[in-house]
């Protein structure tokens, strides 16, 4: 069982790439002071993380930056010992403002390239000045840019060297099968919602068939959201709470938050959570040293009821909108 156990540390993209399997999500940390962030990422590499996952639109990538550069001047890592992923903006889906964003992420990173580059999201808005969300009258600015436009400029992203590979989050079966029978490149990586809330099922099947990496965020149901996100009874947020996942916590003397990380890297999906508390941090890499029975998992499974944390409902009417 060790060597299977070892086996799932790093997965194998399509591109011959290799990604750790285990990656610091680090959404919503905009909210914490700005010393604190980059105390985390310092503090999750200190714990053994590799992959650590940001975006343009979380605005910690400057912090970000300083943590990778403190420890790198440390003696503690090497750029190439690290897996940095970011996310081009939904404001910069024309084809000249795609290289923009990467420019601006690969500024405020301090790198010279990123190991994985994701479309953030199908839908588009308009560039309204640095606006994350430009709006007129309440109403978000959705832009009609073509996803598919979009992936050919992250192809010439990937041709430039300055992404090693390339990938999408948040996009549905279908729009990945649209994807697939336009492009070129296939995405290396699909990142998306993932938890037994929300098991996703022929997804996870789709991609494993098509040879796309899925990477998992929000795995504890994102419960460190700010309060207006949340969704009233049929949010996840209470997912680490469950008494069925205690129930399996409790028998592998693990906790609850270890049990759902493993739920994951035991189906080979990557996952991303974010925890700004450095035992909590130290914690969440102990998830290789035991495995759930076929029986836990499929209970685990058996929790699905179809509940999302992140649906960006104001985007609901534009048509590449990936969430039915």
């Amino acid at each position: 069982m060790e060597e299977d156990i070892q086996a799932a540390r790093t997965i194998v993209l399509n591109d011959g790439t290799q990604m750790p399997v285990l990656g610091l999500g680090t959404w919503k940390s905009s909210h914490l002071p700005r010393t604190l962030i980059q105390a985390a990422v310092e503090a999750a590499i200190a714990a053994g993380f590799r992959h650590i996952d940001t975006a343009y639109g979380y605005g910690n990538e400057v912090e970000i930056g300083k943590a990778l550069r403190s420890k790198m001047q440390q003696g503690i890592i090497r750029r190439q010992d690290m897996f940095i992923v970011s996310k081009l903006w939904l404001t910069h889906h024309a084809p000249e403002d795609i290289p923009l964003c990467l420019n601006k992420s690969l500024n405020n990173l301090q790198l010279d390239y990123l190991d994985l580059y994701l479309i953030h999201f199908p839908v588009g808005l308009k560039k309204t000045g640095d606006e994350l969300f430009p709006k007129k009258d309440g109403k978000l600015l959705t832009s009609d840019i073509d996803y598919v436009d979009v992936w050919r400029g992250m192809e010439a992203l990937q041709a430039s060297g300055k992404v090693r590979s390339i990938g999408v989050s948040n996009f549905s079966i279908l729009q990945l099968e649209r994807l697939l029978d336009l492009c070129r490149v296939t995405p290396a990586v699909n990142q998306v919602e993932l938890h037994p809330y929300l098991a996703q099922p022929e997804l996870i099947e789709f991609c494993k068939l098509r040879n796309i990496a899925l990477t998992a965020y929000s795995p504890f149901g994102s419960p460190g959201r700010p309060s207006e996100l949340f969704r009233g009874d049929t949010d996840p947020c209470k997912l680490l709470e469950d008494p069925v996942i205690a129930d399996i916590a409790r028998k592998h003397k693990r906790t609850a938050a270890q049990v759902l990380l493993r739920y994951h890297v035991q189906q080979g999906v990557a996952v991303i959570p974010k925890s700004d508390r450095p035992h909590h941090i130290l914690e969440n890499t102990k998830i290789f040293d035991f495995s759930l029975t076929e029986e836990d998992m499929s209970t685990l499974r058996g929790l699905d009821r179809g509940w999302k944390a992140f649906l960006l409902d104001e985007a609901k009417s534009h048509p590449y909108y990936p969430f039915t």
